[in-house]
């Protein structure tokens, strides 16, 4: 299942409403890529699947700061 290992995002469910007014099920899916970023402080490259706002977040304030700041082991995502 597509799901951001960062943020925890994944598909939710939600409703198709017809102009008659019938309404039938179907899921919304996160923007899931996967994406291979270099960590400096662990002079490495990390593969991940993110959505693209946690990228945009990776991208401001850098991989190692969102996760000491989201409270994510970064030792356990990697491979």
């Amino acid at each position: 299942m597509a799901r951001c290992q960062l943020t925890g995002k994944r598909r939710l469910k939600a409703m198709n409403v017809s102009h008659a007014h019938n309404r039938t099920g179907r899921w919304q899916h996160p923007n899931i890529q996967s994406k291979r970023i270099y960590v400096e402080e662990l002079g490495r490259h990390v593969r991940l699947s993110l959505s693209t706002r946690a990228m945009r977040t990776i991208t401001k304030v850098g991989l190692v700061a969102y996760a000491r700041k989201t409270g994510i082991d970064l030792a356990s995502l990697l491979d």
